[in-house]
């Protein structure tokens, strides 16, 4: 399948801009609609020296090739509103599915976009925005899936899941799981410990006894709260596809309520600009959230 040189990214906010970069240095021309988009969204498009041609329907004119990188609860949604501007322009589009999905969701996403004759590919990100030399893996699956080669390099990392559509979405939930969930449960008895007043005395046996593990959960924690709105569908995505496989949801749907709880935290509404600017230790972010909820 001959594709043209333009890619275009639905939303490119705090990941989205990151992979948009990447691609853009591969020499694509990179293209965003930022109708209906945050005035922070908007901007860092620009920063990124994205093509911005405003609405959907100019979007899937003039890209063979459209990425969804957005927030999972608006996953279907925004599937929607592209296939949408696919019928009114009369264009089959390659839509590349990369929300951290359930792989039930991705198939629901798959069956809105083939009913306008979209080519799609499942894609799970796993790893950080790909800025200043991070590195990310990109897992695609499905019949089509080695489209995405396209776009890889050193920072973009394509990994071929398989040729099933919900593969990579599966990698992507079952790997999210362990990162995100722990980070739930850590920070969950961090708080605990600190409203209960004994925080030090846990620490103080942590250190002992499992270092490394305390590390990690305080790492895990400090770069948090300002993502925690973007989680909890996230959560809920993880517990769907645990649902669908005849396990019990449940130790996702509660990571989801604690993520509902932070984001309405003051550092929860914070953007991501604000709260790396001041440079928290992952010991301020836990007491901050233990003295806010």
């Amino acid at each position: 399948m001959e594709l043209n040189n333009n890619i275009g990214i639905t939303s490119p906010g705090d990941m989205g801009q990151g992979v948009a970069m990447c691609i853009k240095a591969l020499g694509f021309n990179v293209c965003m609609a930022s109708d209906g988009r945050s005035a922070r969204t908007r901007e860092l498009g620009e920063k990124a020296g994205l093509t911005d041609l405003h609405s959907l329907e100019n979007l899937v004119k003039q890209c063979d090739m459209v990425l969804s990188v957005l927030d999972p609860g608006a996953a279907v949604t925004n599937a929607k509103a592209i296939a949408a501007a696919c019928k009114a322009t009369q264009r089959k589009i390659v839509f590349v599915e990369c929300n951290a999905i359930a792989p039930g969701t991705m198939q629901e996403i798959t069956g809105i976009m083939q009913a306008v004759g979209c080519t799609v590919v499942d894609a799970g990100i796993i790893g950080p925005p790909p800025r200043n030399g991070a590195k990310q893996r990109f897992y695609v699956s499905g019949p089509h899936a080695q489209l995405m080669q396209r776009i890889n390099s050193e920072q973009v990392q394509v990994r071929v899941a398989g040729e099933k559509i919900g593969n990579a979405s599966a990698v992507k939930m079952c790997y999210a799981a362990l990162t995100k969930g722990s980070t739930a449960l850590g920070t969950e008895l961090l708080i605990a410990a600190r409203k209960l007043g004994v925080d030090q005395v846990l620490e103080n046996e942590f250190l002992g006894s499992q270092a490394d593990k305390y590390d990690g959960v305080l790492k895990g924690a400090a770069g948090m709260p300002f993502k925690a709105y973007r989680w909890v569908p996230e959560m809920n995505e993880i517990a769907k596809t645990f649902g669908d496989a005849g396990m019990t949801p449940k130790i996702y749907q509660g990571a989801a309520e604690l993520y509902a709880q932070i984001a309405t935290t003051p550092q929860g509404k914070e953007s991501p600009e604000q709260a790396r600017a001041k440079k928290r230790s992952a010991k301020d972010v836990i007491n901050g959230l233990a003295d806010s909820i």
